[in-house]
């Protein structure tokens, strides 16, 4: 019997079940190791990139507000912003050696950063558990790099836009602004917010432990700039505007106004500016009132600047023609305990008269004589009641009351501009629409390379001899203070009682004059409103009408649009009284 064969039989036997042990698991390993990288490998980069990989959104540069020659009015400059992540701050070791640790950072940042370091503790430990907080919006990249070179952990830099308004207060109540999120909040930005912002784009790229970016891993989705939006707006005419209404405002202690300039065959909004305004790139001391545009949303009463719209709605019925009088006397008209005025007895007088004496008695006549709805029925074809349609938010549809039965008091009241209310803008339309011919085209806040559609709602004949009979306004009657040397100019003045709480307030008034030039063809339309005058002077004769007059001839000669007076009957424009005033621009 072999000894040595019987005892290291067993032993082999052992070796070789342990290597087949191993060599089982080397093999079942291996296969889990093939089946993890090769089969499962998106599995495994997904859950990885979870944990490592971050996205975040490309900011969208916002579109350019312009004016129509291609002035800009709201831009978009690249700042950065400074953000942080408090969890990795808080997680980060202390270093005995060299006593470094998340209090010793926030000290080190608050020192760059120029705030208290007990208000940048007390912000880090009360967002301790969150990866991200804003530390420093929309800065210069001189302020983000002195930050950035601290190197305290979980800080970063992120770029952002921020919006600027080249032409500041002057046309911050078209254009409006955005907030620090670049987001519309009034005017233009808000109410074409969508179209402006764009579409963000995403990037990600892989984070270590402590938060810190180490690499991209390339851009996703690039960013879409937003759309950019040409106004109808011509900042020539916007400045011009803005000064003389700031102007008059300081002179006559007023406590707000607006004006308004279209160009009657397009229907353009040229200028549109108020008092008072705001620099919307400083709005550290905004206030409400300030925010109004009150060209497009408060309302008035137009009073007398209405009358042009009841002769024309005489002429219309074919009860009367232009050469018609009207018997005035004896200078006062009652309807039970309610009377209306005039200034004098003016006796018998035709329609031109009636327009340069501002005869209430006399609209009040014509108006009784036609059928009830008449004097209604023209100022609702003019837009009176309803929205201008330009867009802008809050903008106000105006009180053009109807009534089943007319009371006779109702109808006079009506006929020279009272019991119903306007916006400047769309007194502004209605003057527009006299002048074209009786044709009423759109009103539009942006640029028109062709004319709209529009409809005529005065006969042309009726438009062009009301209008003929606005320029002896100017000539002979209350609106002598908007003559334009070298040009024909068609208008009338308003003077109207404010309401109060109590009824009508007899100190209290608004001036208004609402006119168009030239008026041998005329090719703007101006109104302008100044809102309780507490000078010497109220009247929209004197008030108003100089106003128009200065802004007027300026936007006539800017456009380059050729005086239609004759030579022999130009006069020269004395100097105006100077009165001083600031318009602020940038921030």
């Amino acid at each position: 019997m072999n000894i040595e064969n019987s005892v290291h039989t067993p032993g082999k036997w052992r070796f070789r079940f342990v290597y087949g042990i191993a060599l089982l698991l080397f093999l079942v390993a291996g296969g889990r190791l093939f089946y993890l990288t090769v089969v499962d490998k998106a599995f495994l980069q997904n859950q990885g990139e979870i944990r490592a990989v971050r996205t975040e959104s490309i900011p969208a540069t916002r579109g350019m507000i312009l004016d129509r020659r291609g002035e800009p009015l709201a831009v978009s400059t690249p700042t950065w912003t400074i953000i942080a992540n408090p969890k990795a701050l808080w997680k980060m070791p202390v270093d005995p050696s060299s006593n470094m640790g998340p209090e010793q950072e926030i000290k080190r940042l608050a020192e760059v950063m120029g705030v208290g370091r007990a208000w940048l503790q007390e912000k880090f430990e009360a967002n301790k558990t969150r990866s991200f907080m804003y530390l420093r919006r929309q800065i210069s990249p001189h302020e983000a790099d002195a930050i950035m070179a601290a190197d305290v952990v979980g800080v970063s830099k992120t770029k952002e836009y921020k919006r600027f308004y080249p032409a500041g207060e002057v046309a911050s109540h078209v254009v409006g602004f955005t907030n620090i999120d670049d987001k519309g909040q009034e005017g233009i930005e808000l109410a074409y917010d969508q179209a402006l912002e764009g579409q963000p784009g995403r990037r990600s790229y892989v984070k270590d432990l402590s938060g810190n970016i180490i690499r991209g891993v390339g851009v996703e989705e690039a960013e879409h700039p937003g759309e950019n939006i040409e106004l109808s707006i011509d900042l020539r005419l916007q400045y011009l505007a803005y000064r003389e209404l700031k102007a008059a405002v300081t002179e006559h202690r007023a406590t707000s106004a607006s004006a308004v300039i279209l160009d009657v065959k397009t229907g353009e909004i040229l200028a549109m500016v108020n008092q008072p305004s705001y620099n919307p790139n400083d709005r550290s001391k905004l206030e409400y009132e300030e925010l109004r545009n009150r060209a497009v949303i408060d309302l008035f009463e137009p009073g007398s600047t209405m009358k042009p719209f009841t002769i024309s709605a005489a002429l219309m019925s074919g009860q009367y023609s232009t050469e018609t009088t009207i018997d005035t006397s004896p200078g006062y008209l009652r309807f039970g305990r309610f009377t209306i005025r005039d200034a004098a007895n003016y006796g018998v007088i035709d329609f031109e008269k009636l327009l340069i004496k501002s005869s209430n008695v006399g609209a009040s006549k014509v108006a009784l004589s036609l059928p009830q709805d008449a004097v209604w029925n023209m100022d609702y074809e003019l837009g009176i009641g309803s929205p201008v349609g330009i867009g802008f938010p809050g903008e106000a549809s105006g009180v053009l009351p109807s009534h089943p039965k007319w009371h006779p008091s109702e109808i006079a009241t009506l006929s020279y501009g009272y019991g119903l209310s306007v916006s400047t803008l769309q007194l502004a339309q209605a003057y527009m629409t006299l002048a074209n011919g009786g044709y009423r085209v759109p009103v539009t806040i942006f640029k028109q390379d062709v004319p709209a559609d529009g409809k005529q709602v005065i006969p042309h004949k009726i438009a062009q001899d009301v209008v003929k009979m606005m320029e002896s306004v100017v000539q002979k009657g209350s609106g002598k203070a908007a003559k334009i040397p070298g040009y024909r100019v068609a208008g009338k003045t308003g003077t109207v009682h404010k309401v109060g709480t109590k009824g009508y307030e007899y100190d209290q008034y608004i001036a208004l004059f609402a006119g168009v030039a030239p008026a041998s063809n005329p090719r703007l339309a101006m109104v302008v409103m100044i809102n309780d005058p507490k000078g010497r002077e109220y009247y929209g004769g004197e008030v108003a009408a100089p106003v128009f007059s200065r802004v007027m001839e300026g936007a006539l000669t800017t456009l380059n649009i050729y005086p239609d007076l004759p030579e022999g009957l130009r006069e020269v424009r004395l100097e105006p009284k100077k009165v001083p005033y600031q318009v602020v621009q940038g921030g």
